[in-house]
């Protein structure tokens, strides 16, 4: 299911590129799929735009001269509030999977590996937004240890402070928070990230655990279920 054309009028994207060429191309391709668009040609002024703007998400080139967008993703990840959980999209020249997952690591929402489609890329910019701006539970307050996760307003405390989360985490805890106790499919949470392997996921899994469990090598609230899934099973 697309945006309708109003929504895209409303988001305001970030293209973050080296290569003119595909900068440009970028920016005129969305521009045209009705989204607000700004572009950078390295980190440092990404960096700035972002200390400046409001942007809904952000596409980031892996491999750039100066700041990569490994690093960029960290920078943004740890800035406070809202601007800190901006959803970041990772293009990559590279195919092995384990760059891959490295973007997903420091915090990325998703990937696409270049060469791409432009079709594709617009099929999954809109896969995050829609993941975002999915209803909110009411009232809906769930204990996990010293974690309580606050699922209306998407945040996370351990003993009382703030944990960051990324939009994707926000939305997976929501998932899984709206049927606690019962296993929710692998596969239905990828087509969330339009990851038909499900592995996005599983690193977005990793990375929560080590938020909320006290041991992440034996979680107690964010379950495996063998087969399935995941379970998330507050006290």
């Amino acid at each position: 299911m697309s945006l309708a054309e109003p929504e895209r009028k409303e988001r305001h994207l970030l293209v973050v590129d080296d290569d003119d060429r595909i900068r440009e191309l970028l920016k005129q391709y969305l521009a045209r799929q009705g989204f607000r668009v700004s572009a950078a040609r390295d980190g440092a002024a990404a960096r700035r735009m972002l200390e400046a703007l409001d942007f809904d998400l952000a596409v980031f080139d892996v491999m750039m001269p100066g700041e990569d967008g490994f690093s960029l993703t960290r920078w943004l990840r740890a800035r406070q509030g809202p601007p800190g959980r901006t959803p970041v999209l990772m293009l990559t020249a590279r195919s092995e999977a384990g760059d891959r997952i490295e973007g997903l690591k420091t915090g990325a929402d998703d990937y696409l590996p270049k060469p791409f489609e432009p079709e594709e890329l617009l099929l999954r910019i809109e896969a995050i937004l829609r993941r975002g701006a999915a209803p909110r539970p009411v009232g809906a307050m769930l204990s996990l240890g010293a974690c309580r996760f606050d699922a209306a307003r998407g945040e996370l405390t351990r003993d009382g402070a703030p944990v960051k989360l990324t939009e994707a985490e926000v939305a997976l805890l929501r998932r899984l928070a709206r049927s606690p106790h019962e296993p929710v499919d692998r596969l239905e949470l990828a087509r969330e990230t339009v990851d038909p392997s499900g592995r996005a996921v599983d690193v977005q899994v990793t990375r929560l655990r080590r938020k909320i469990e006290a041991d992440p090598k034996q979680p107690r609230y964010l379950q495996t279920v063998r087969g399935v899934g995941y379970v998330l099973a507050p006290d």
